[in-house]
């Protein structure tokens, strides 16, 4: 009986402890300035504008720029968005402002899978990327690098072969695109004839495509983070493991391919032809914490680096063929 009473007598304590920590919170909203965001709709306490999420589209934002405008603010929990829906507008973020947005917002999935941005395409804005962009431009990405490929050439040949074995019968022309792609992307990057490997490379893939894209309330929530809904966290860390096992395979192998020589000829004398990841070992270096030098030009990347950029690469290569 005691102790109730003596909890009863220390609420009043409590009450004005909350009701002290309340007024300092409202005076420091008040005090604290606020940055001078476009309009927009009016947000919820703590989650902003979350419940608008599935209005996110280009529909949805044109509808929303009817009431606020070509250049309107919203609030996804602690992320603050900026819509652009005119053309004057987005003028000034990809032309003349370009630099200031260069930087690619990147979700606690994209960070992981790619290596805390070791890629180009996630990669801040700065001598890194510049340098990583000289690399994939010139070595990796080019027309010229695509069009030399011997490989794709025999790919497609193949393909019309087996289309014209199949006169007269019906034809699945996306089911034979998307092998050819397939066969094409796994040569360029890797160098295999063999598709050994290749369908778990494809479904890694797949898989790293549905993280990217999956909605994750800590991304607007950090502090939510704990919450690990439909096993999350440890998706990220079964995916990433699966592509290290499968590239680091491939890159021991290309190291020793390096080491020896003679690695590019065949025993006639006939140069092998170059994949994607012998291109990007021309940079390579085993320290991780390797320093960039944008002043020479000089420029060194890593496995990590090398694990990132075959996933652009796998998206980018379809623009080729």
């Amino acid at each position: 009986m005691e102790s109730i009473l003596q909890e009863l007598q220390t609420l009043p304590n409590m009450s004005l402890a909350l009701l002290f920590l309340l007024f300092i919170t409202i005076l420091l909203n008040k005090l604290v300035k606020r940055n001078p965001f476009p309009p927009g709709p009016r947000g919820l306490p703590v989650i902003g504008n979350m419940r608008m999420i599935s209005l996110l589209n280009h529909r949805g934002l044109a509808e929303l720029a009817k009431t606020y405008g070509g250049l309107f603010h919203l609030k996804m929990g602690n992320v603050h968005m900026v819509a652009v829906s005119t053309a004057e507008m987005a003028r000034q973020v990809l032309q003349a402002q370009d630099n200031v947005f260069s930087n690619r917002p990147a979700t606690i999935a994209i960070s992981y899978l790619t290596y805390d941005r070791a890629d180009m395409a996630f990669a801040h804005y700065g001598p890194f990327w510049r340098q990583m962009r000289k690399i994939c431009v010139t070595k990796v990405f080019s027309r010229k690098r695509a069009e030399s490929w011997a490989s794709a050439r025999e790919e497609i040949d193949s393909l019309i072969k087996t289309i014209d074995a199949r006169v007269g019968s019906p034809v699945n022309i996306g089911e034979i695109v998307l092998g050819l792609t397939k066969n094409i992307t796994y040569r360029a990057a890797f160098g295999s004839m063999s598709q050994e490997g290749q369908d778990e490379f494809v479904k890694i893939m797949q898989e790293f495509s549905k993280l990217f894209g999956a909605f994750n309330v800590a991304d607007f929530l950090p502090w939510m983070r704990w919450i690990n809904g439909q096993g999350f966290h440890k998706r990220l860390e079964k995916a990433r493991g699966s592509l290290d096992h499968f590239i680091d395979k491939i890159i021991d192998d290309h190291l020793k391919k390096r080491d020896n020589k003679n690695s590019h000829e065949e025993d006639d004398g006939a140069k092998v032809e170059d994949d994607m990841v012998d291109k990007l070992m021309e940079f390579y270096t085993e320290n991780d914490d390797s320093k960039n030098d944008p002043v020479s030009g000089n420029i060194s990347i890593t496995r990590d680096n090398i694990k990132a950029l075959i996933m652009v690469r796998k998206e980018i290569y379809i623009y080729f063929i």
